[in-house]
């Protein structure tokens, strides 16, 4: 998605809280004379809380940084995301996908063990707060796959259920504020082809991110985002999925799945 020129000039107006964020997330409006308005989720950095493992005031920076790293590889499936300042302070603003009176809906599911979608692939078997089993899985979809594809390389610790949104026909991951951490953090309800060999699509999106980020001037843009340790470590993730050609495996020194799963 190209984003409208009033994401970065427009007037930012807010519009309300969203009340399920952990962080001060606000829904705002971008106007500009002559330009249809355009919603936003607005994440200044004031909102942020303070993480044990991540630098505080670093959130917002790393939304997007994900964005342009996702652009960058031509994965296409971030929402525009940029850096500007607000009524609350400077901070990530992102294009809202959906209508902002409704959540849009994820492919991710939790069922009772019979009633699996046709064609998901379980990634937990858990249990509901009676003690029944449950299932949690998701499409066989290479869309998703590009998308865990993504979270390897942004080594992302947070994509959740609620976090894949389903809308017009595409799918959008959000929330990457807890990614790019230089140590591997992967943790993810996207497991389902882990070990198995990666597309040919999603190689030649590496090869193209990997090329990208030995251009100096993208690595002079996105030191304004992360530091030079993680846009390291960073370029190790895409080198080594390109040598490997395989979806990562969970490993047994960090939660490999998020809490809670949706």
């Amino acid at each position: 998605m190209t984003a409208p020129p009033s994401l970065v000039s427009g007037d930012l107006v807010v519009l309300g809280r969203h009340p399920l964020a952990s962080n001060a997330v606000f829904v705002a409006e971008v106007r500009a004379p002559d330009q249809p308005a355009v919603a936003v989720a607005y994440k200044p950095v004031d909102g942020e809380r303070p993480l044990w493992d991540f630098p505080d005031g670093s959130l917002a920076a790393r939304e997007v940084a994900a964005s342009r790293i996702d652009a960058l590889g031509g994965f296409d499936l971030v929402p525009p995301t940029v850096w500007r300042d607000g009524p609350a302070g400077a901070g990530a603003v992102q294009q809202w996908i959906g209508e902002i009176t409704s959540l849009c809906p994820t492919p991710v599911t939790v069922t009772r063990p019979d009633e699996v979608p046709d064609g998901n692939l379980v990634v937990l078997e858990g249990e509901d707060e009676g003690g029944a089993p449950v299932l949690l899985s998701h499409p066989d979809d290479p869309r998703l796959r590009s998308m865990a594809v993504l979270d390897a390389v942004l080594n992302n610790s947070d994509r959740k259920g609620g976090h894949v949104l389903d809308h017009g026909g595409r799918l959008w991951g959000i929330d990457h504020g807890v990614s790019l951490h230089e140590e591997p953090k992967l943790r993810t309800v996207l497991w389902g082809w882990a070990g198995e060999p990666l597309p040919d699509g999603d190689l030649e999106r590496l090869a193209r991110l990997d090329a990208e980020l030995a251009r100096p001037e993208v690595e002079a843009e996105l030191a304004g985002l992360i530091t030079p340790t993680e846009f390291d470590a960073l370029r190790r993730r895409v080198n080594r999925l390109l040598a490997r050609r395989t979806h990562p495996v969970p490993h047994g020194d960090w939660p490999p799945i998020p809490w809670p799963a949706l």
